[in-house]
């Protein structure tokens, strides 16, 4: 069986697409049949007239098809779904992307020489060169060899918190790094502008992702994508959260559609006898001393507009000078960058041991095929019972982030920062206080020490009963833990942002709000206190 080792050709993909897609119209009558298509023609072209002709090249293909497809809306059923059927091959072309051993062993082989070229060279052969060493600034966590063993036998579906647009990358290198085998994850199409990029990640295991496409026929030929992909055993990465936390909060709900096929794709194995049908997700938590794109993105959080908009399109990722300083001065700090591979749990949210078999709240083992088969151990498919045990998987995958959340100084001292202030301005909401005037957000410097002399403590309880990871650092001997975190974070801060989250002038700590808003609000869903104020 084809997997992600031994990868198939464009056209039998689509091939495999467009015989899930015609299973589907095979349950739809006339009437549903129209509308599937109706809805993707009407969507298509408002996406298109919105661009205002400035398509790229998959645009002009895209706006043919949709052509040919309204046209078809207006005959009989069998041009309706011929029309429906050629988007989908359309769609799929657009999607796959092949991986490659040889591009991977050579991406892999430069990366630690190379990363901030990768996100900024014009040209592929650009990349060759460069200083930075991903291995001495990045902490890998987590139990990664029972990962490698059980990657074996079992399909794995990755499922990081999402921070940056600099995950992907980091991921990917961090999983080399531990040894891991290579995971594919969908790519907003937007990351495929940069020659250079869009080379190495359609090689490396990329898929590409539309987000501008939101009527049901892409997304169905979308997830029957990873379907197909996850029962080839590709092993697979999906950002459950959909897009970046633009608060900087771990995300607490979860998009499940992506989650859903990995249950789908898990009873088909079953059903069709394949051998190693078995998928476990692993989840997994990043955390950043500084995000590139933090002021955009709590800006965008803030804003009405936010509230709606899936995709940022000119964020500081976009411009190429911006991500160069960023990494040249962010990424070559020590122990900036922490990803967390935490235990991996079975489809329903179940843990289990380190041979794979679920486990239940007593620690004994279960069946996890009864939660799909019938008494006779038919594979019985029930699309309402499965989005119930994608919910619980769900739950289970917000449970890991919060365990295996990493706290760093910077996400410390922005939460103690904003606390204060929320404790001197009880009656002023978030919009106000991210407007609060240059005087009146000042901290003075003993005040803060005492908040995160608290925080310590509390922190220091829930580490001791696995509640919470800690990454804060150790104090000179002239120095208090609290000097020595406050010490850390001014200095992070002022490596990056034209404005840092905060700034010591004498006394007093200047901060910036919007910025302690947005690092602070790591640990918002902990409930931590720090204590009373005047």
């Amino acid at each position: 069986m084809a997997g992600i080792y031994d990868p198939i050709p464009t056209r039998e993909v689509a091939e495999r697409l467009r015989g899930a897609a015609q299973d589907r119209l095979d349950e739809f009558d006339d009437d549903a049949v129209y509308a599937y298509l109706a809805d993707a023609v009407y969507q298509e072209r408002s996406r298109l007239e919105r661009s205002r002709g400035r398509w790229m090249d998959e645009d002009k293909i895209a706006h043919q098809a949709i052509e040919r497809a309204a046209v078809a809306t207006r005959r009989a059923r069998r041009d309706q779904e011929r029309a429906i059927l050629e988007l989908v091959d359309g769609y799929a072309h657009e999607i796959h992307n092949r991986f490659s051993h040889r591009t991977h062993r050579f991406a892999t082989k430069i990366l630690p020489g190379a990363l901030t070229r990768l996100l900024t060279a014009a040209q592929p052969m650009d990349l060759l060169g460069g200083g930075f060493d991903p291995a001495s600034r990045m902490s890998v966590q987590g139990d990664v060899p029972l990962l490698k063993e059980l990657a074996k036998t079992h399909t794995l579906v990755l499922a990081p918190t999402h921070v940056s647009n600099l995950d992907s990358p980091m991921i990917g290198y961090a999983g080399f790094a531990a040894g891991l085998p290579p995971f594919i994850y969908g790519a907003g199409l937007n990351l495929f502008t940069n020659p250079a990029m869009s080379f190495f990640m359609s090689r490396l295991g990329a898929y590409t992702v539309d987000r501008r496409k939101k009527h049901g026929l892409y997304k169905h030929t979308l997830k029957d994508y990873s379907v197909d992909s996850i029962g080839r055993r590709c092993h697979s990465l999906f950002f459950p959260g959909g897009t970046r936390s633009r608060s900087g909060r771990i995300e607490s709900r979860l998009k499940k559609g992506l989650l859903g096929t990995a249950i789908q794709a898990w009873q088909q194995g079953l059903a069709a006898g394949r051998p190693h049908p078995e998928v476990l997700v692993v989840p997994c938590t990043l955390s950043f001393s500084l995000v590139l794109e933090a002021e955009t993105l709590i800006e965008d959080s803030l804003s009405e507009e936010g509230k709606s908009r899936y995709i940022i399109s000119d964020d500081e990722f976009s411009e190429p000078r911006v991500v160069a300083s960023f990494a040249s001065r962010v990424l070559n700090l020590d122990a900036s960058m922490f990803v967390r591979f935490g235990r991996p749990m079975d489809l329903v949210g179940n843990p289990v041991d380190d041979d794979g078999h679920s486990l239940d709240q007593a620690g004994q083992h279960i069946d996890r095929r009864g939660y799909v088969a019938d008494s006779s151990g038919r594979v019985v498919f029930d699309e309402q019972r499965d989005r119930v045990y994608t919910e619980h998987l769900a739950d289970a995958l917000v449970g890991a982030y919060h365990r295996d959340q990493v706290v760093v100084s910077t996400h410390l001292v922005s939460y103690a920062a904003w606390k204060i202030l929320e404790a001197r301005h009880p009656r002023l909401d978030t919009f106000q206080r991210v407007l609060l005037s240059p005087d009146q957000r000042q901290i003075e410097n003993s005040e803060m020490l005492q908040a995160l002399g608290h925080l310590l403590e509390q922190l220091d309880e829930r580490a001791a009963r696995g509640e919470i990871q800690l990454a804060l650092p150790t104090p000179a001997q002239s120095q208090t833990r609290a000097h020595a975190v406050l010490d850390e974070a001014l200095d992070r801060f002022s490596q990056f942002h034209a404005r840092p989250g905060l700034e010591r002038r004498g006394r007093w700590l200047a901060t910036e709000p919007k910025l302690v808003l947005y690092y602070g609000n790591r640990l918002a869903h902990s409930g931590l206190q720090i204590g009373t104020h005047p």
